[in-house]
């Protein structure tokens, strides 16, 4: 049986989930020159197959429900994305504000206050692996909790 072409591995990798450019190239480094490599990302472009707008729009939107918008700005960049890319995608797909969705995370992982310091380090850190800023997880520790959420 035949090797595959690099544009059908390019074309399996995209069915399966959106790709970045970077994420692709990486992927088919193993197969083929830099040159080659770099056509058929750029053929896979102009088809519309491979965008990574598109890419950081679906990503946002997929993971802002869980993840602040720090650790979704890492995740694209360490994926090849552009800082503007994901400045626009953050912007159009985030649409509650990141308070909201930290309390949201906070709320949906912790059901009751911290009682002491062990448990609001505890929370913090959670809160601070998912992404959000230092004050915010201050300030969201420090307000009342309300059970209705």
């Amino acid at each position: 049986m035949a090797e595959p072409s690099l544009r059908e591995r390019a074309l399996r990798h995209l069915a399966r989930r959106g790709h970045s450019r970077a994420e692709l190239a990486r992927k088919l480094a193993a197969h083929g020159e830099a040159d080659e490599i770099e056509a058929v990302i750029a053929r896979m472009s102009e088809l519309g197959l491979q965008s990574d707008s598109r890419f950081a729009e679906a990503f946002v939107r997929g993971k802002a429900a869980r993840f602040g918008a720090s650790r979704l700005r890492n995740e694209l960049a360490r994926r090849g994305i552009e800082r503007e890319l994901i400045d626009e995608a953050i912007a159009g797909e985030c649409t509650e504000s990141e308070v909201e969705r930290a309390r949201s995370v906070l709320h949906g992982r912790f059901r009751e206050a911290p009682a002491d310091a062990r448990e609001w380090a505890r929370q913090a850190r959670f809160l601070q692996t998912r992404g959000f800023a230092p004050d915010l997880i201050r300030k969201l520790l420090k307000e009342p909790y309300d059970e209705s959420a």
